[in-house]
C-alpha cells in the first residue's frame, strides 16, 4: 500500500471516484463550491492500485481546509495516514491551523477527527439546506436515519516543522 498524490492519478478515475462515493465530484459546504477532482491531495493504494482512500485539501492564507476524506476500510490506517500527509502539507506551507465541515450525521468521522486532536468550533445550522439548493442529490437522512441538516466545522492547529505551532 502506499500514499500517491492526486496528481498522479487520472482524472477519470478521480472523476469515477467521486462519483461513486458522493454522487458527483462536486461538493457544496459552507466554505464554497468545490470540484474535488481540481483539488489536491492524496489517494492511498492498496497493492491491486486501486483506491482505498482519498484526501483533498485546499490552503488559503494560512489555513489548510480538508474538504474531503474517504476511507474505504475502516480500522486500517488509512485515514489516518491520509490526515497525516496533510498535515505535512500544512506545516510547509506555514498554516497556522487545519479546518473541515462534516455532517451533524456524520458521527464516526466526529469520533475520528477528535481523537486526532481537532475540535468543534462552530456549528452551521441548516447549512445543508441550502447546499441543497445547489446540490439538490444531497440525501435528507444520512447514517442510522439521521436527517442531515447542519455542517459541524472542526479545526486544529498546526505544528510546524521547526517544532512550533
Amino acid at each position: 500500500m502506499r500514499v500517491v498524490s492526486l496528481k498522479e492519478m487520472s482524472k477519470e478515475s478521480l472523476v469515477e471516484f467521486f462519483n461513486r462515493h458522493w454522487g458527483s465530484p462536486e461538493m457544496v459546504i459552507s466554505s464554497g463550491i468545490y470540484d474535488c477532482t481540481a483539488l489536491d491531495g492524496f489517494a492511498y493504494l492498496n497493492e491491486e492500485a486501486v483506491i482505498a482512500g482519498l484526501i483533498t485539501y485546499v490552503v488559503k492564507d494560512e489555513e489548510c481546509e480538508i474538504i474531503s476524506l474517504d476511507s474505504l476500510e475502516e480500522k486500517k490506517g488509512i485515514g489516518t495516514a491520509l490526515m497525516k500527509e496533510v498535515e505535512k502539507v500544512a506545516a510547509g506551507n506555514r498554516c497556522k491551523r487545519i479546518k473541515l465541515i462534516t455532517t451533524n450525521d456524520n458521527l464516526l468521522a466526529l469520533k475520528f477527527y477528535q481523537k486526532r486532536g481537532f475540535m468543534i468550533s462552530t456549528i452551521h445550522r441548516f447549512a445543508v439546506e441550502k447546499a441543497r439548493k445547489v446540490k439538490p442529490s444531497i440525501p435528507m437522512f444520512g447514517n442510522d436515519g439521521i436527517p442531515i441538516r447542519d455542517e459541524i466545522e472542526l479545526e486544529k492547529g498546526v505544528t510546524l516543522t521547526d517544532g512550533k505551532s
